[in-house]
Order: C-alpha cells, then structure tokens, then sequence
C-alpha cells in the first residue's frame, strides 16, 4: 500500500521558476548572439585568436541557450502514461550537453593557442582592445541576468558557468591586448587564449559530475540517506524501513521511496491514512522531500515480504 505526496503547489512553483527562466535566457540569447557576431568581425578585423576564440565560445553558448530554452519548455509538458513524471530530465540533458560542449571548446583552444604560442601571427591590438571591451560589458550584463537564477536549476547554472567564461575570455582577451598595445609582445594573445581554456575546464567539469549524478539517480547533495531512515524509524509504530531510495528527477525535485514496516497495534489504532501522513510529514519537514512514496507493510506481512525481495 502505498500513496505518493504530489506537491502540487511545488509543481507550481517550478512553473513560475521556468517562466523567469525562460525570460532571462531570452535576453541572454539575444545579448550573447549579438556580441559573438562583433567579435567574430573583430577577430576578422585584428586577427587575434583570443578573440576569435572567445567569439567561437560565444556562438556555441547562443546554441546552448536555444537548447536550454527548449529543455525548459519541454519540462513544462505534461506527464503521460509513458511519462510519468513529465519532461524535467530535458533539463539535465540539456545541461549535460553543455559541459560537453565546454569541454570540447577548451581542447579546440589549448590546440590553436600553443599552436600560436609556437608561431605568432600579428594581432592589431587596437582593433582587438575595442571589441574585446564590448564583449566584456556584454557579458558582465548577461552575468547580471543571471546571476539571481543560477542555483535554481542545473540548466540555468550551465548557462550563467558559460556567460561567466564569456565574460572571463572577453576579459582575458582585453588584457592581452593592452600587453600587446604596450610591449608589442605577440605571445600575449595565444597566452589569453590558453588561460580561457584553463578557467573554462574546471567549472564544466563539475557541471559534468553534477547532470552524471542526477542521471545515475545518487542521492540528493547533502541529504543522508541513512538519516532520512533514522528519522522514519522513529515514527510511532514502525518497526523497520528498508528499500530506502532516494533521487534527483531534476534539479531542485527530490524523490523518495521505502518499503515501511508497521506494527499491527498502529495500522489498527491509526489506520494506514494516518500513519502515512506522519511519514510524508517527517520527510517535508526534515528533508524538504515533497514526491515520497512509501509501502506500508504491516509487521505480520513481514514474513512474506522477506521470500520475495531482498532488503537494503
């Protein structure tokens, strides 16, 4: 026997979140394929490559962002017999891809930077200076869309990561004109470029652990699974809890399941009715666990149980 908590007004939440969501991204959209279009006419103009580069990073994030619209739009569809929990692992696709995509940009700019770095091409620092600052200020601005969003869901983090190593390239870029501007040095530029590839790996790397961990269904990050059973034990009447599971369906939804032993005195004083609303209490109220599931088994059932699947 079993009844899951639906959270309905938690669905309602998220909704609301995704229509922010998709807002904000909109502007960044707009924002991001803008600037990648002038520094591409800039890398052209100056020949710089970390221009180019950041400019190269800055159209795949525009492609990123579309698909990250489109994972937000799909996690508003409803569930369906096939679905049953809807389209909200669009969002941890799309964010998987998107540290793919990061990790591919920063291989592509280690090659052409120590390419570079062996043979320098002449840069025009003043052309580079120009479009570089107005890709910096572009992005600081996308950052500040952001910034507000990016803890609510694994998708809009993947965008703000890739709008902050926008912001980092067209600064590090900046710089390597301005080095260029006053000493001449032409290393300064595939030296730009090699340092966006280094701020870029370590944050797609962890975005990458982050959508693997919610794909391979791990536990919610801090939640202790084996607290969350301490904490069911002591309900009045349990006896025992086990096939305890615990997960992620998208960022910021929690699930749960368990198998609940109960003794008989409790299911006949309280009825099931009562005491699932206990267990579906302790794990809103401790946990902030909303979707819960749990099979109540009474303790003379329990005999039975134990032919028929083994425990965790």
């Amino acid at each position: 026997m079993g009844l899951p908590d639906t959270g309905h007004g938690h669905d309602h939440g998220h909704a609301a979140d995704r229509v922010e969501d998709r807002s904000r991204l909109r502007m960044v959209l707009l924002v991001t394929a803008t600037v990648a279009v002038v520094e591409i006419v800039g890398a052209a103009l100056s020949g710089s490559l970390a221009l180019l580069a950041d400019a190269g990073h800055m159209v795949t994030d525009a492609s990123s962002i579309v698909l990250a619209l489109s994972a937000s739009l799909m996690a508003t569809l409803p569930a369906s017999p096939r679905r049953t929990f809807g389209y909200h692992r669009a969002e941890i696709l799309a964010a998987l891809v998107n540290a793919l995509v990061l990790l591919g940009i920063c291989g592509y700019i280690t090659y052409v930077g120590i390419r570079h770095l062996v043979t320098p091409e002449h840069v025009h620092a003043s052309q580079m200076v120009v479009f570089a600052a107005i890709g910096l200020v572009a992005n600081l601005g996308s950052m500040g869309l952001l910034a507000a969003r990016r803890e609510k869901s694994l998708n809009m983090r993947a965008a703000f990561l890739e709008v902050a190593s926008d912001a980092l390239g067209s600064a590090a870029a900046l710089a390597a004109a301005l080095v260029i501007l006053g000493t001449g040095w032409l290393r300064a530029d595939p030296v730009a470029s090699l340092l966006i590839a280094v701020l870029i790996l370590p944050r797609s790397a962890q975005l990458l652990r982050d959508t693997l961990a919610v794909l391979l269904e791990g536990a919610p990050p801090g939640l202790d699974v084996e607290d969350v059973r301490a904490h069911l034990a002591r309900v009045e009447g349990v006896v025992d809890v086990h096939d305890l599971h615990a997960w992620l369906i998208t960022s910021g939804m929690p699930a749960l399941s368990a198998h609940v032993t109960v003794s008989d005195a409790a299911l006949a004083e309280r009825g099931v009715g009562g005491v699932l609303d206990e267990l579906c209490r302790c794990t809103t109220a401790e946990f902030g666990i909303d979707h819960a599931t749990f099979q109540i088994e009474p303790q003379t059932h329990r005999a039975h149980e134990d032919l028929g699947e083994p425990h965790s």
